[in-house]
């Protein structure tokens, strides 16, 4: 506070004030104008008495001052006067408003900057209703009557707030003046309802202060609480001003804080000129209250961790614009580092989330999450919270809802050609400018992250398309967990089919894996297909020793990735390791796959004959002297099965080769075959010899 009047031998009955000027009302009736200069670089003043007129009135009650208009309004012998500014010359008297008590007014500026000027004045019960045109007030329209006399009453967008003895009521201008009763003024005498700078009110009761909009609803949470009863109050965004009997308390609406009090000897008045331009009164001083430069105001209230309040001053601030962007962002940061550390999780992921601060700076917050030797690189402006517990599931849970929200914005951003630069939390922090680089820590993180508190979504997370897990990390920790199914998952997905596979290999006879047995690498190797036809190589002999049956599954299965496989190489394997299983394999792709090429037909007859003679070895040995050999594919067992085969095969198939198979054939046994071949190669006169003089079956030959 710096004393600008001292002393004055009148009593002061009222104040107004605008640009370098301030009117003083007093009790005789003397109105006095000063002009008040400040000495640029000091808290000094120049003050000189401009004007004084005696003879203004007997009894100036209140006065009000539109320099817009250059008028000044004032309540003088319960009578409505309006002056020139300039000359303090009478323009007007509102006859109508005789017996007036207490007047208010609000100037509204259109969006074209036109000034509107309406005016409410009490007479009686009655309020009347002015506005300003051509230098004349004009009604507005009709009276209201009202329930009382009214004691303080302010403009609230269309609504007066009015003051009685008692109680605040609510009067809406919509044209029948509808009257809403508000709530009772409680134990002080005097009613106090006071406009704030957007549009709304203020109201008192007791040393309670709430805020209200025109339609009589609190806005605030919770009432501002005075260390006393208020006799005045003055809005300078953010903070409100109040004069209390033995000081002047400063505080905000939000957050709810008692920013200074100041004291003075019986403050009465207060007014104010503009922005940070504030006079309070008391019967014989004035002062002025001097705002601390806004720069060491945000300097203090970032030491006292009051960020919303540091905030709300940045951006009144007059700086260059990109100075100021830069300065609320960090006192941005600063807030969302701050709820972080009081641990309020999701508030400070939200600020951090529209902030666009680099997410590895967020993630940097937590333990463990980030490689050491990038989080070496981060500072913070205080020291990080330790987390654990419930309190670390809750925060990484906020982390995965910030961190989801990132993603899918980083990923629709990845065909920009302009991206938008993440910006440290600290400055002088290194940020990651890579958008691939970004996605691979997140979705790494996010990894961690669904370890800590959901495993269900972890496989959902390394299935996607676009997942840029980073692969040795997210190897590392999972393996860490035991998560093998995951793993494998990962693995497939990043082409390390090898990799994916030995661990299946490995798994497969753990008692308590769930990837115990074969059966997944069993699927594993049928989703491969012909690119990765070494790897199938490599690890399906395992399969195929312990479960021929299974096994074969990975050459045979109805999918087109192992339908297209090339069917050469598979059977040259086969019959390389796996001999046995060569001929269930020809029998798939010919009678399931309908193969039509002659190379598969000629080597299924090829093995079956291998197969017939083995066996037709064993049975005539077992023959008793004498006993005649039976028809072909009648024996019994597994040789009556094969020849059987054997000679249907012959018979239906069209494909194979009989000139080039020919010689397999012996002139000494199996001469049923024989003959079918001769009669495919169209040597007829040789096969029905077979059948009529060897075979003797005449039946056979008309056929």
């Amino acid at each position: 506070p710096v004393p600008i009047l001292e002393k004055l031998p009148l009593q002061i009955d009222c104040l107004a004030a605008w640009e370098d000027w301030l009117l003083v009302g007093t009790k005789p009736g003397h109105l006095l104008l000063y002009r008040i200069k400040k000495d640029a670089g000091t808290n000094r003043f120049e003050v000189t008495l401009e004007k004084s007129n005696k003879n203004f009135s007997k009894k100036i009650q209140q006065l009000f001052i539109v320099s817009q208009y250059k008028i000044l309004i004032s309540l003088l012998e319960n009578n409505i006067h309006v002056h020139d500014l300039l000359t303090f010359q009478q323009i007007t008297v509102v006859s109508k408003a005789k017996g007036a008590t207490l007047f208010a007014c609000d100037l509204q500026l259109s969006p074209s900057g036109e000034a509107q000027l309406r005016m409410c004045v009490a007479v009686k019960k009655k309020l009347q209703l002015y506005y300003w045109k051509d230098r004349e007030f004009y009604e507005l329209q009709g009276d209201f009557s009202a329930p009382d006399i009214p004691k303080s009453m302010a403009w609230c967008q269309n609504s007066i707030c009015v003051g009685f003895k008692r109680d605040y009521y609510l009067i809406r201008m919509d044209g029948r003046g509808s009257i809403k009763e508000l709530f009772p003024t409680g134990k002080q005498l005097e009613p106090l309802v006071v406009p704030l700078a957007d549009g709304k009110v203020a109201v008192g009761q007791d040393d309670l202060t709430v805020v209200l909009n025109e339609e009589g609803v609190c806005t605030q949470k919770c009432a501002l609480n005075w260390t006393d009863i208020p006799i005045d109050m003055e809005h300078q965004p953010p903070y409100i001003i109040a004069v209390l009997p033995r000081y002047v308390e400063i505080r905000t609406f939000e957050p709810r804080l008692l920013v200074q009090s100041v004291e003075l000897q019986r403050p009465r008045f207060i007014t104010s000129a503009g922005p940070n331009i504030v006079y309070v009164a008391s019967n014989h001083f004035v002062w002025r209250l001097v705002p601390v430069s806004i720069a060491s105001q945000i300097r203090q209230l970032l030491q006292d961790k009051q960020f919303e309040l540091a905030l709300q001053l940045a951006k009144m601030k007059d700086d260059v614009e990109g100075d100021k962007r830069q300065q609320i962002h960090h006192i941005q940061n600063l807030y969302a580092f701050n709820l972080f550390c009081q641990k309020r999780f999701d508030d400070s992921m939200q600020v951090f989330a529209k902030l666009g601060t680099d997410p590895t700076h967020v993630i940097g917050l937590y333990p463990d999450l980030l490689p050491a030797d990038y989080r070496k690189q981060l500072h913070y402006p205080n020291p990080l919270p330790s987390l654990s517990g419930a309190e670390l599931e809750k925060a990484h849970l906020a982390l995965i809802d910030y961190l989801t929200q990132k993603r899918s914005h980083l990923v629709k951003q990845l065909n920009d050609s302009d991206p938008s630069t993440p910006s440290p939390l600290m400055e002088g922090t290194p940020t990651i400018k890579s958008r691939k680089k970004l996605l691979q820590i997140i979705d790494t993180t996010l990894l961690k992250c669904y370890l800590h508190t959901n495993v269900a979504l972890v496989s959902p997370l390394l299935r996607l398309d676009n997942n840029h897990c980073h692969i040795e990390e997210s190897e590392y920790i999972l393996k860490k967990a035991h998560k093998y199914s995951e793993l494998i998952i990962l693995y497939e997905k990043k082409g390390l089919h090898q990799k994916a596979l030995q661990v299946l290999l490995d798994q497969s006879t753990k008692a308590n894996s769930p990837l115990k047995g074969h059966e997944r690498t069993v699927q594993y190797l049928q989703r491969l297909g012909m690119e990765n036809l070494g790897i199938i190589f490599e690890f399906s002999p395992w399969v195929l020793k312990i479960c021929p049956e299974d096994g074969l599954k990975i050459f045979t299965e109805d999918l087109t990735e192992v339908e297209t496989l090339p069917r050469d190489k598979v059977l040259n394997f086969l019959r390389e390791g796996f001999k046995e299983l060569a001929v269930p394999y020809l029998e798939h792709i010919i009678h399931v796959w309908e193969d039509t090429g002659p190379e598969f037909h000629n080597v299924l007859i090829q093995l079956y004959l291998e197969r017939v003679q083995g066996l037709m070895k064993q049975y005539l040995n077992s023959l008793p002297e004498g006993v005649p050999a039976v028809a072909a594919g009648k024996e019994e067992g597994d040789l009556g099965e094969f020849r059987n085969k054997l000679v249907c095969f012959l018979e239906v198939s069209t494909s194979y080769e009989p000139g080039r198979l020919i010689s397999d054939f012996p002139f000494d046994g199996l001469l049923e075959e024989r003959a079918l071949l001769l009669g495919r190669m169209g040597k007829h006169e040789q096969a029905l010899f077979i059948y009529v003089h060897v075979l003797k079956d005449t039946h056979m030959a008309k056929e």
